[in-house]
């Protein structure tokens, strides 16, 4: 098998002590990190009004990350789209791309991602049903991003035509996310790239790839499947410490699936003197036994079977270390030796997917 190539899936994590010019600093410099190791792809995740996610508004941040950065890819993972208009979503990706040509994903989720309150700020319809749009919002978007856009049809008769741009050089290579067998028939049918949220679910993950692989029909743009899987991974110097490094995300992940209030998350210190509920400390033993915690040698080697396993050469990463009491509110040096770690034993080159 080729070297495995890795990538990076950030949040934006808050933690008690930072504000979030900390946590975008954090990431900043954790981006620049992975560029610097010659990392695969940096993507973002949306999340709204969370405590512990700083990862609002991808675009915006993948601005940022493209004049800190020099090569490596760039992209949402992903933007949720039924909660923004389609047109939009394709200016602000186009605009990316000629910020930083050829180095853009876009990768798009079904999901709202969040609550009605807020799914009904983010649209001015007040309402999500837009999911059920979901597959032609796709094709409009990869007919905006293009050098001829799209035509609309006027009352009139007059044919309209709408670009994202107005003179395309190239386009952000659009990926379909999901953790769904419907997520993985559309994106064969489409004949787009997919990637499957196993950092998120652990479960589908064989069937899912399968459905994609064997429904594949040919696009314009891919005439191939083309996937990677995601991964919750903490890589340390010794076992014991990614253990405790992994305690405040896991521990956080529980209450959030129990519908405890959520704040910040805590640090290494808080989270080994927090008390559990049974159902929540089975859900931490639960997820544990899925996420990829331990020494470096052990992760490393674990990622490569994974990957093996599944038929893929590139992991993106979600680096899910948290902090101690005493380190910098504006760096996480545990989600950067995760990166360092890894990267030492993972040889990097440019994904054969990229």
């Amino acid at each position: 098998m080729a070297p495995l190539a890795l990538s990076v899936l950030d949040l934006v994590p808050v933690r008690k002590g930072q504000r979030s010019i900390d946590a975008v600093a954090a990431t900043v410099a954790l981006a620049r990190l992975a560029d610097r190791l010659g990392l695969t792809r940096y993507w973002l995740a949306e999340h709204h009004n969370m405590p512990s996610v700083a990862s609002t508004n991808p675009p915006v941040l993948l601005g940022v990350l493209a004049g800190r950065t020099d090569r490596i890819r760039l992209g949402s993972g992903g933007v949720m789209l039924p909660n923004h208009a389609p047109f939009v979503i394709a200016e602000q990706f186009a605009a990316l791309e000629a910020a930083a040509p050829g180095r853009i994903d876009l990768g798009i989720g079904r999901a709202p991602g969040s609550d009605p309150v807020i799914s009904a700020l983010l649209r001015s319809t007040g309402h999500t049903s837009d999911v059920d749009a979901f597959p032609n919002h796709l094709q409009d978007i990869e007919a905006l991003l293009g050098e001829d856009g799209a035509g609309l049809r006027l009352a009139s008769g007059e044919q309209y035509v709408v670009r994202a741009t107005p003179a395309a050089a190239g386009r952000p290579e659009m990926w379909l996310l999901g953790s769904s067998d419907y997520s993985a028939q559309l994106a064969a049918r489409l004949g787009l790239p997919y990637v499957f949220a196993h950092h998120f679910s652990g479960d589908g993950t064989a069937r899912a790839l399968d459905l994609y692989r064997e429904g594949f029909q040919p696009s314009e743009h891919l005439d191939a499947p083309r996937t990677f899987l995601t991964a919750n991974v903490v890589a340390a110097g010794t076992t014991e410490e990614a253990e405790r490094l992994a305690l405040p995300q896991l521990q956080h992940m529980a209450r959030l699936r129990t519908g405890t209030p959520l704040t910040a998350l805590d640090t290494v210190e808080d989270a080994l003197e927090a008390t559990l509920t049974a159902p929540q400390q089975d859900l931490v033993g639960t997820m544990r036994g899925r996420w990829f915690v331990g020494n470096a040698d052990d992760v490393a080697e674990r990622l490569t079977a994974f990957a093996e396993r599944f038929e893929v050469d590139e992991v993106m990463v979600s680096p899910a270390a948290g902090a101690h009491r005493d380190d910098s509110v504006d760096r996480v040096p545990g989600r950067e030796a995760t990166l360092e770690l890894l990267a030492a034993r993972l040889p990097q080159r440019e994904s054969a997917l990229a």
